[in-house]
């Protein structure tokens, strides 16, 4: 009989042999378009910190400050010892920012998504989830006990079939991503609502992705619609997730929604109860990150610029792309071999991009997830294309592969 060891060891053997091997990579250098990886300065392009404020001068600031006043860790869970005045500042000024009654903080997008899955559905439900949803979003599914279905990406059509079929529930959620974390593409959220409306089902939307990228005023997907005549509020759309980690460059997420929503998670809301909170530094960096975004719309459009230029370059080279105009770009080889292979190319070049390979994107479809910030130079993008002209011939072989 094979040891524990031998079991886990073969498991790994395995992965690798599919080219499915993660790696970490050590950054000695704060986050930024050119980061150190492994002691070596690279061009990021791989990034979550689409309007370049993780190193601001006034986030960073505002994170010194909140030591200063706060200390650097929260020291409790929120409902010990753990709510700060910056924790709380920054729920009402968020609740404000998305125009919910209220805002509860959590230490992880992931734990936020797993949570109020949880905490709302049961057994004797169902959810209902986009198959391209965020992995947290599916284990909050999963985890809560309901009956769990996926619908095709953005297939509204058999979704509303599902709904029509489904059996007998106390409750109903239909879950989605905003902006898809590996597409890049968004869901279609005024038919969302309609099709809850039609089916008397919750909806919740996680804009990890949207906010601060989309809209006027970084206000994320809701705002987005709205700026197109929709009417989005908390009655139609009564659960809104949005992270910190990404636009806003700090840590954490937060859930906005009605009075009984927050309330009704601050009881019952097991990842909520039992984490520490989030470090006051870190609430007060994100109070000055909110300003930024709402303020400074420069970074939208200077995103928006980067992200026509780089589709329509890509497209004279022949690359396929997913369908996005965010900051996440996919450029899709297939293969992960390939994909580890195009990664390793470019990084030869002084670029970094890592490749998403199966089971985070479905099987098929491994890609170079290509991402850009407000704070990327046209000099740097430049760069970007010329490393990407020598992945080239990996399209090209695998088109003639799947021609033969």
């Amino acid at each position: 009989m094979k040891s524990f060891s031998q079991q886990l060891q073969e498991s790994l053997t395995d992965r690798q042999s599919q080219g499915l091997y993660r790696h970490r990579k050590t950054t000695t250098t704060a986050q930024d378009t050119e980061i150190e990886v492994n002691g070596k300065l690279l061009i990021n392009f791989c990034g979550n910190d689409y309007l370049g404020l993780a190193n601001h001068p006034e986030v960073l600031s505002a994170c010194k400050q909140g030591v200063d006043l706060y200390g650097v860790g929260s020291g409790a869970s929120h409902l010990v010892v753990g709510h700060s005045h910056a924790h709380q500042a920054l729920e009402e000024e968020l609740a404000d920012f998305t125009g919910r009654s209220r805002v509860l903080l959590f230490s992880s997008g992931y734990i936020a998504n797993v949570g109020v899955l949880t905490a709302l559905a049961n057994k004797k439900d169902c959810v209902f989830e986009d198959k391209l949803n965020h992995a947290s979003l599916l284990d909050g599914g999963l985890f809560s006990g309901a009956v769990f279905k996926r619908y095709p990406h953005l297939d509204i059509a058999k979704l509303a079939d599902a709904l029509k079929k489904k059996q007998k529930s106390e409750n109903t959620f239909i879950v989605s991503d905003g902006v898809f974390s590996m597409d890049g593409d968004c869901a279609k959220l005024p038919r969302l609502i309609d099709v809850a409306k039609n089916y008397n089902s919750q909806l919740m939307l996680d804009d990890a992705h949207g906010f601060g990228v989309l809209g006027r005023s970084g206000g994320g997907l809701v705002e987005h619609y709205q700026n197109s005549g929709h009417i989005i509020n908390e009655q139609n759309l009564p659960i809104l997730v949005g992270t910190l980690g990404k636009s806003f460059g700090t840590q954490g997420a937060f859930i906005a929604g009605s009075e009984e929503l927050i309330e009704s998670l601050i009881q019952y809301c097991r990842p909520y109860i039992y984490t520490t909170a989030m470090s006051p530094a870190i609430a007060e960096a994100s109070r000055t990150s909110l300003k930024l975004i709402q303020k400074e719309n420069w970074r939208r459009e200077k995103l928006q610029t980067l992200i026509k230029s780089f589709r329509t370059r890509c497209k004279a080279l022949g690359f396929t792309l997913t369908n996005s105009m965010t900051p996440i770009q996919g450029l899709l080889f297939g293969d992960a071999h390939k994909s580890l292979k195009a990664s390793q190319i470019l990084e030869k070049d002084n670029i970094f991009v890592t490749a998403i390979r199966p089971p985070t994107v479905p099987q098929g479809t491994a890609r170079l997830r290509i991402t850009f910030s407000a704070n990327h130079t046209q000099d740097q993008l430049d760069l970007l294309i010329t490393a990407l002209e020598k992945v080239q011939p990996l399209i090209s072989e695998e088109a003639s592969n799947v021609a033969g």
